[in-house]
């Protein structure tokens, strides 16, 4: 209930009359300037909410006296920019690669292009930086399927691997297992001879019965000393980095029935400047040619 209006003997200011539980209420009004500032930000707020697009309508919405919009600055600032590199990539895509490399500003264009075409449509699979994925390769292990130089890099990009594509790089290994060409024990034995080529300490009978079997089977496409064959694309076993695994059941499993991967023809995509853009970018990732 509202008491009498008094003075507060510990403060010295008027009670506004009301008191709950022994508390008195004082009469403290809000200073002078913070109200002006605050009327002061209602009607800038309602000068804005005139001029500048605000509230939203049936068919559409206010769009503000100045007739502003975000949208058509961010589409003029785009086209702008787009015009400025539309001649730089038109000289990218109309000069060969050792003449883009002979300028700075090209080939600062070209990386930056490449990186950001690389981050939108190559990382999920390739990796950050090229490092590679189970499945996909490393592209920064210089270990290539098809060859590392900036065209052959072009022309994987450009049609793609077994993509249906009819300039598609294309290879196929044979179901030893799964067509009873090599039975389970002699794909253990290549498997074991094999590993000896990715590094691993195999020893024993089974080691040299699978190299005799690698050099009646497998030997024409991988080579001798499995230094693979980029003509055919067949991987380079000797080496460190593989698809699919290095360890002996991942051999004899891709001996048995292969696993065999798809690299989208990119120029149904991406425009030739772009092409050769990301190339350039894959290039300089450390293991181009």
């Amino acid at each position: 209930m509202p008491t009498k209006i008094e003075k507060d003997s510990v403060t010295g200011h008027t009670t506004t009359g009301h008191e709950w539980d022994g508390l008195k209420e004082l009469n403290r009004p809000l200073p002078k300037w913070w109200l002006y500032t605050m009327y002061a930000t209602i009607v800038w707020a309602a000068v804005w909410f005139v001029l500048y697009p605000s509230w939203p309508g049936v068919n559409g919405y206010f769009r503000g006296t100045l007739g502003y919009s975000q949208r058509d600055k961010v589409e003029a600032d785009v086209a702008a920019v787009a015009k400025q590199r539309a001649g730089a990539m038109d000289k990218i895509a109309a000069l060969p690669f050792d003449e883009i490399r002979k300028d700075p500003q090209l080939m600062a264009m070209a990386e930056t292009a490449g990186r950001i075409t690389f981050a939108n449509n190559c990382q999920p699979c390739h990796g950050a930086g090229g490092g590679g994925n189970p499945g996909y390769p490393a592209l920064a292990a210089g270990n290539w399927l098809w060859g590392g130089t900036l065209p052959e890099i072009q022309q994987t990009i450009t049609y793609g691997i077994r993509s249906g594509d009819a300039d598609a790089r294309n290879s196929q290994m044979p179901r030893f297992g799964a067509d009873g060409v090599l039975k389970p024990d002699e794909i253990q034995q290549v498997a074991t001879y094999v590993a000896t080529l990715y590094g691993k300490p195999e020893t024993g009978k089974a080691v040299e019965a699978g190299k005799q079997i690698f050099a009646e089977n497998c030997a024409v496409c991988h080579g001798d000393a499995g230094q693979g064959n980029r003509e055919m694309g067949a991987p380079k076993l000797a080496a460190r980095t593989h698809l699919y695994g290095d360890d002996l059941a991942a051999i004899v499993a891709q001996v048995t029935n292969p696993k065999m991967g798809v690299m989208p023809a990119w120029h149904t995509r991406l425009d030739t400047a772009t092409i050769k853009s990301l190339a350039i970018y894959v290039h300089s990732l450390g293991g181009g040619e």
